[in-house]
């Protein structure tokens, strides 16, 4: 049987999950409207891969016995200024994402679930590659600049990204 404490503290980590996956769908929607549909593949992929997360979560807690408590999520942000402006978003929202994942791996180490401990490995290896892949494309948007040649290029790179 899992852990109350562990039980609930992934169910708002799944919450997490699904917000994330919602932002990234409005960041989507964003590059879909100033004709970036490489950029707004790329961000779809990424909402799948959220949405993915949040249920690998959602099958652990089931898989261990427990129940999932499912809570609201609120409305992603729309608005953006620019290519850059929504990658940097992306990153920092990564990062806030790294650091939850840290901290409840932190808690099972308090708790002592070392079977949990397990399974947030694989999220722990996944926020690595997060982090440096929007880290990669940010780095990359600033050295083109205002080249929209450039930026064309890059969101046509970013389009041929498939699923996992």
């Amino acid at each position: 049987m899992m852990n109350k404490t562990i039980q609930n503290a992934i169910s708002e980590q799944i919450a997490r999950e699904f917000s994330s996956g919602y932002l990234y769908l409005s960041m989507s929607a964003y590059f879909q409207s100033v004709n970036l549909p490489g950029c707004a593949q790329w961000m779809r992929i990424q909402y799948q891969e959220e949405v993915n997360h949040a249920l690998k979560l959602f099958d652990y807690v089931h898989e261990r016995q427990g129940h999932v408590s499912l809570q609201a999520i609120e409305q992603p942000k729309s608005k953006f200024r620019s290519a850059l402006d929504v990658f940097e978003q992306a990153l920092s929202h990564e990062q806030e994402v790294s650091g939850t994942i840290n901290k409840l791996y932190a808690l099972t180490q308090k708790e002592n679930d070392y079977p949990t401990q397990i399974a947030l490995q694989w999220f722990i290896t996944e926020q690595v590659e997060e982090e440096k892949s929007a880290g990669a494309i940010v780095e990359q948007i600033k050295m083109i600049g205002d080249n929209k040649v450039a930026l064309l290029m890059l969101d046509r790179q970013l389009g041929a990204r498939s699923a996992k």
